[in-house]
């Protein structure tokens, strides 16, 4: 009887002892989760200005006469006109195309204008398409020498802008991340040390999209590339 009383206590002893052991555990592991969940989520950002690399040159110029054989004998003119232009500027042939003429019939047209001096109405456009960029904007600079000729260019509206492309976008990204991401994590070491904690590995991040974009409204031809990255690290006490 008295043997197994002890043997009672010694295992109501183990049980009470293990019990306070798994408390402990617990609360240590409850610990570690509260700190594992403190972090800081910061940005980092990677700008770069590069020329553009590829330029689209439309020129556009509109004529008006009442016989169509004469208005296409016209565009063929202006065409070479053009094509001799561009070729003394150092633009070769290859970089030049021509579209079909939009040519316009406008009594023709259901509304009817009777009364118009020229019939036929027509717009052509030649598209330098070039990685030449300084040559082509040479050449924009003595657009009106064409003029003097008798072309009558169309204004600079949306359909006959200038674009500039970078197309080089791939073989600068990695470096731009990584330094979007050694940016992101001075950042995050400085508040870090502001709180008196220790920074830790990453939790999560986030690559941004890459934006390119003219300079400024001067200077088109000038390509602002930039990318940030938000990057969330833990934190230690």
């Amino acid at each position: 009887m008295r043997q197994s009383k002890q043997h009672f206590f010694f295992l109501g002893t183990f049980i009470f002892l293990g019990l306070g052991v798994m408390g402990y555990l617990l609360s240590q592991a409850i610990i570690d989760f509260k700190k594992l969940d403190r972090s800081v989520t910061v940005k980092g950002l990677s700008e770069r200005e590069l020329p553009a690399d590829v330029v689209i040159w439309p020129i556009s110029y509109s004529i008006a006469d009442n016989n169509l054989n004469n208005l296409y004998l016209t565009i063929d003119n202006n065409n070479q006109l053009i094509s001799e232009f561009l070729n003394s500027n150092a633009i070769l042939d290859d970089a030049i195309s021509f579209a079909p003429p939009a040519v316009i019939d406008k009594q023709a047209q259901n509304y009817g204008e009777s009364n118009t001096t020229f019939r036929f109405v027509a717009t052509q456009t030649v598209t330098v398409y070039s990685h030449q960029i300084d040559t082509v904007r040479q050449a924009m600079t003595k657009l009106s020498d064409l003029g003097k000729q008798g072309i009558v260019f169309k204004g600079d509206n949306y359909e006959n802008r200038t674009d500039y492309l970078f197309t080089s976008l791939n073989e600068i990204k990695p470096a731009m991340i990584e330094e979007a991401t050694q940016n992101a994590r001075e950042v995050a070491l400085k508040f870090a040390a502001d709180s008196s904690s220790r920074l830790g590995k990453i939790k999560q991040a986030r690559q941004g999209q890459f934006s390119v974009s003219p300079r400024d409204q001067n200077n088109p031809h000038i390509k602002k590339i930039r990318v940030v990255s938000t990057i969330e690290y833990y934190l230690a006490d």
